[in-house]
């Protein structure tokens, strides 16, 4: 789908604020209420709109605790790596997960109270894991771009 101008400013706007209303973002974009809608729609079903959702704050919700995991698998064979990225994706704790190159095989940003609490999800989840060889964590200290929208 080649975007245009219109379909730029809609999905600048959006990603500010996705609760405004089909009307207020029609009246900002020029154009009318259905042709907007229709429009919306044709960018979710070209899968450039994933999703809709709102940003919390972890440390309002009560997680302090920010690392960065660089993930070294054992070995690379296909039913372990299945295991792994399964048992990574229903993990609360983490939050993104990038296969990446470089030395390490995968990066995971991880949510977690405290330090304690990293501490058991290191023990108790991830070096468990058949696949996992080591982790080496780098704790954030504090974000500063984060949540960003996508610009063009």
């Amino acid at each position: 789908m080649l975007l245009d101008e219109r379909d730029r400013r809609i999905l600048t706007m959006l990603q500010k604020d996705s609760r405004i209303s089909n009307a207020d973002l029609a009246e900002a974009v020029g154009m009318s209420a259905s042709a907007l809608w229709r429009r919306v729609r044709s960018l979710e079903e070209a899968g450039i709109i994933e999703r809709y959702g709102a940003v919390v704050n972890p440390t309002a919700m009560g997680l302090s605790f920010e690392a960065i995991v660089h993930v070294h698998l054992t070995r690379h064979d296909p039913e372990k790596i299945v295991e792994f990225i399964r048992a990574i994706e229903i993990s609360r704790e983490v939050q993104d997960c990038y296969a990446t190159t470089g030395q390490a095989d995968y990066h995971l940003r991880v949510l977690c109270a405290d330090l304690a609490a990293y501490n058991s999800f290191l023990e108790d989840f991830l070096f468990r894991l058949p696949a996992v060889a080591s982790a080496q964590t780098n704790v954030v200290l504090r974000p500063i771009k984060r949540n960003r929208p996508v610009e063009f």
